[in-house]
């Protein structure tokens, strides 16, 4: 019932997701078979690099066909999972606007999610995301973008990717280590039964 199908409800999930995901994985987002997946799959990769196909077993599906070149992103099959990248074609390009964007200011919200990976770390975005309240998954990406914070391994019991932050982060900050950050305990009263409440959203 969603306007453009399961083929537009895939397009939406590939532009969000920050890690590559298997066709099981999507198939079961999207509530069809894997081979419709695959199908569509390889359909908009095709198709984000110039060629018109529709595939007989997407069919029922429903879709149109659509004319297109080349775009300035493709859909890669990387390390078992799928997932949407600039096309290499523009790196230099994409690389200059990046750096670029560097310079400029973080959001509040970049903030927020910095500070608390800064003071909770290693720690992961499903973590994150329960002391702030929010989705943090952006922002997560544009601090791993500019530096700031860098993937530390997976955590040992739900294999979450954890978070802590870089060199990069202690050479803005102007110190050598996170043990110089402030304290903040003095200042954010009732915080003492945060991880108990965190661990209790869980179960």
């Amino acid at each position: 019932m969603l306007p453009g199908g399961a083929r537009s409800a895939l397009e939406a999930v590939l532009m969000v997701i920050d890690e590559p995901a298997t066709s099981e994985e999507l198939a079961a987002g999207l509530n069809v078979t894997v081979a419709v997946v695959e199908d569509l799959l390889h359909d908009l990769q095709r198709e984000y690099s110039g060629y018109t196909v529709k595939a007989p077993e997407v069919d029922a599906v429903g879709f149109a066909d659509a004319s297109t070149a080349p775009r300035g992103f493709e859909l890669r099959n990387v390390a078992g999972g799928w997932r949407i990248y600039s096309r290499s074609d523009f790196a230099d390009i994409v690389g200059r606007f990046v750096l670029e964007g560097q310079t400029t200011r973080l959001t509040q919200a970049a903030l927020e999610t910095l500070a608390v990976i800064a003071y909770r770390q290693p720690v992961s975005r499903a973590r994150v995301s329960a002391i702030r309240g929010v989705n943090v998954d952006s922002v997560v990406r544009t601090l791993t973008q500019r530096g700031l914070i860098e993937d530390s391994g997976n955590d040992p019991e739900s294999g979450a990717v954890l978070y802590r932050t870089t060199s990069y982060f202690l050479e803005r900050m102007g110190i050598g280590s996170v043990a110089e950050l402030p304290q903040l305990s003095p200042h954010l009263p009732g915080l003492e039964g945060i991880d108990e409440h965190y661990d209790a959203s869980r179960m």
